[in-house]
């Protein structure tokens, strides 16, 4: 049961790094706004989008299942850091939707880590 559910959280951290994917690389008028704000447009933009690709097949392959989830924790710390002190909750009127995706990526591959060092210890 506990691998079915680490699973499926790690499916729902890969889907919510890719799908943002698109706008990253894609220069979205909101995420060049989002890395103009944080003085890294466009380097910072698409380091993030590799980055965040990286780590959505790292947290799929169950051996690399751990470091990918450390991988999404940082970034998503990172995310989460600059909505709260730069960017705010809400950006360009999405009502905290991408604060609330990176709040939901945070917690489920922390969750994701711990089941995975759990069962490892097993």
């Amino acid at each position: 049961m506990q691998k079915t559910i680490e699973g499926i959280l790690s499916i729902l951290v890969a889907v919510i790094l890719v799908q943002t994917l698109y706008f990253k690389f894609g220069a979205a008028p909101e995420s060049v706004w989002i890395f103009s704000k944080l003085n890294a447009e466009p380097s910072g933009r698409y380091l993030a989008g590799f980055l965040e690709l990286i780590v959505a097949i790292l947290i799929l392959i169950p051996k690399t299942r751990r470091i990918g989830a450390l991988g999404a924790i940082v970034i998503m710390l990172g995310a989460i850091t600059s909505h709260i002190f730069i960017l705010g909750i809400r950006v360009q009127g999405d009502k905290g939707l991408l604060f609330a995706l990176a709040c939901i990526t945070l917690a489920c591959a922390i969750s994701v880590l711990i089941m995975r060092t759990i069962r490892k210890k097993r």
